[in-house]
């Protein structure tokens, strides 16, 4: 017999549909460079810092504590999987763990290579002070530069942050497509679904009779 138990609690919930809207939004504006692309980056990067503060002081399956697994158990639990055998786990499993831990990652480094690019490109955003603060510190160590290799390390600069900018996004795009694979591999396996789960935050636990 079962009964449901509260597993993913209301921010969690908000904060995954929320980053869903908000990366497709991002992704169909990146080639316009379109205000809303900019905006819709700023609200992204507020929403990984507070789901990391959140992961050290939120309820009980949202903590990092929670499914934050060494590598070998992650990779133990994907084999299991892959043998159609896995465990289940009321909160994340291990995959599912490194996966958020994964995402995290990719989504900083993508976000902030996009600020330091708007800040190269346009001079505005929260680094582009920095930037004027490296330009002018430069001009007063080499009076001399001349106009044009300015320009170049510009266009160098430009160039760094825009594949870098470009490499998250792609590293976001696998890892999406990894993280809706395993959702549907372990929504099968298990006879539930996951979707459900993160739209209600609640699952199914058996319990004895």
């Amino acid at each position: 017999m079962t009964q449901q138990v509260y597993v993913w609690d209301r921010f969690v919930r908000v904060f995954h549909w929320s980053l869903v809207l908000l990366f497709v939004t991002s992704y169909l504006s990146g080639e316009e460079e379109h205000w809303i692309h900019v905006y819709s980056g700023y609200t992204i990067i507020a929403l990984v810092v507070m789901r990391v503060i959140w992961g050290f002081v939120g309820s009980r399956y949202a903590r990092f504590a929670n499914f934050a697994y060494s590598p070998r158990t992650v990779l133990s639990y994907i084999r299991s999987m892959v043998a159609g055998d896995p465990r289940r786990f009321l909160g994340h499993n291990p995959a599912a763990g490194a996966m958020v831990l994964a995402l995290l990652a990719a989504l900083s480094l993508t976000t902030l290579s996009g600020l330091k690019l708007y800040a190269v490109e346009e001079g505005k955003g929260p680094l582009a002070v920095d930037m004027r603060f490296e330009v002018v510190a430069q001009a007063h160590a080499n009076g001399d530069r001349e106009e044009h290799d300015e320009e170049e390390d510009d266009e160098e600069a430009e160039e760094f942050w825009e594949d870098l900018h470009e490499t998250g996004v792609n590293a976001l795009l696998l890892l999406i497509v990894l993280h809706i694979s395993g959702v549907a591999v372990s929504s099968r396996l298990h006879r539930e679904s996951l979707v459900k789960a993160m739209i209600t935050g609640e699952k199914d636990e058996l319990i004895q009779s």
